[in-house]
């Protein structure tokens, strides 16, 4: 019996990156919702449904930190992955940041569809 493929919720205000993500994350076996706004990511988010959230960090009226926070108050057992083109040191955001959690982790765009999923698939 072939393994249920991995639910992803992915959140970046940049159309072009959510789509060129989806598909290469479609690719690869996993089901993929994707959002250029994180207000209607949120309110699309059902605690239990994805495996994972995959989001930008900076985004216009809700950042992806504070995304990821509500998000955590729903479902504090989702992994999150949070993307940015800045250099984050996890220690330093969890001090900042301590309600994001021991299950997040950050990614450094730009990153290929294919380092996602493998990064995903480790989960």
């Amino acid at each position: 019996m072939a393994a249920k493929p991995l639910r992803v919720l992915l959140v970046d205000d940049e159309p072009d990156i959510v789509s060129v993500l989806k598909q290469g994350l479609k690719l690869n076996g996993f089901e993929v919702d994707g959002f250029t706004d994180p207000g209607t990511a949120l309110e699309q988010f059902r605690p239990g449904y994805y495996d994972c959230i995959v989001s930008d960090v900076k985004m216009p009226n809700l950042n992806g930190f504070q995304l990821c926070r509500k998000i955590r108050e729903q479902d504090p057992e989702v992994k999150i992955y949070l993307l940015s083109a800045f250099d984050i040191y996890a220690k330093e955001a969890e001090a900042v940041f301590p309600t994001l959690g021991s299950k997040s982790s950050f990614i450094k765009k730009p990153i290929r569809y294919q380092e996602l999923a493998a990064i995903l698939k480790q989960k």
